[in-house]
């Protein structure tokens, strides 16, 4: 990490090595294939993202933000990976997915350089990757505009988890990579709450994801105790998608 970037540069190329694979619906990323639709519904029901514009932070391969594109939204997807965006772009091109486009750019960079600029912005299984999640939770409520709506989802950090999303899932199940995940980098739902609050940002909606490994069936219910996602509004009116 530099003083100019919030990134650790061993998460950076272990997602760099895996870029190739973002799109291989039974590889490494098959989980967020599988999770997608399901945070696409929950963001789309709260702030309807049709003709709005649309930051995806930590967008890497572009999962979310090209189905968000295809949603109707103008999407800006952002990655310190390279290779990553690379197959980002690609896949938008082979797709013909229209509306979405890709950037090379830090959170902090673009709140300076697009203070309330965003209608919708989102930040999903990224802030347990960086050195500073209160940094770009800071970003951005900076990046969006008043009444627009902030959505995170992480891994809270307690012993169900640690069994669960990295012993099951990284060395039982196979689910994902192994070091994928670091535990002493999950945060808790308080601890993102005091990130929010911090930002000046109001917490809406709160919900967990709930997963059985046998079925391979994901559903959203009200236990955060191991995945969970917040919906965040900046105060105000102007700009709101809601």
């Amino acid at each position: 990490m530099t003083d100019q970037v919030n990134a650790d540069p061993a998460e950076l190329a272990k997602f760099s090595e895996l870029a190739h694979r973002w799109w291989d619906m039974d590889g490494e990323f098959r989980p967020l294939h599988e999770i997608n639709p399901l945070r696409l519904e929950w963001i789309d029901g709260i702030a309807p993202i049709s003709q709005r514009k649309v930051l995806d932070i930590g967008c890497g391969g572009g999962i979310l933000a090209d189905s968000m594109a295809r949603k109707g939204a103008d999407v800006l997807g952002i990655d310190l990976a390279s290779k990553a965006l690379k197959v980002a772009r690609l896949h938008a091109i082979e797709a013909g997915t229209s509306g979405v486009k890709y950037r090379e750019i830090s959170a902090e960079a673009l709140a300076a350089e697009q203070p309330a600029s965003f209608d919708v912005v989102t930040c999903m299984e990224m802030l347990e990757h960086v050195p500073e999640p209160a940094s770009v939770v800071q970003a951005c409520a900076t990046l969006v505009k008043p009444g627009g709506w902030v959505f995170f989802s992480t891994i809270n950090r307690n012993l169900k988890s640690f069994m669960l999303a990295i012993v099951g899932a990284e060395y039982v199940l196979g689910m994902l990579p192994r070091g994928t995940h670091e535990y002493a980098k999950l945060i808790r739902p308080s601890e993102l709450a005091n990130h929010c609050r911090a930002a000046g940002l109001d917490l809406r909606h709160t919900r967990g994801m709930e997963h059985n490994p046998l079925t391979r069936r994901y559903w959203l219910s009200a236990d955060t105790s191991v995945n969970y996602m917040f919906a965040t509004q900046k105060p105000g009116t102007t700009g709101s998608p809601a």
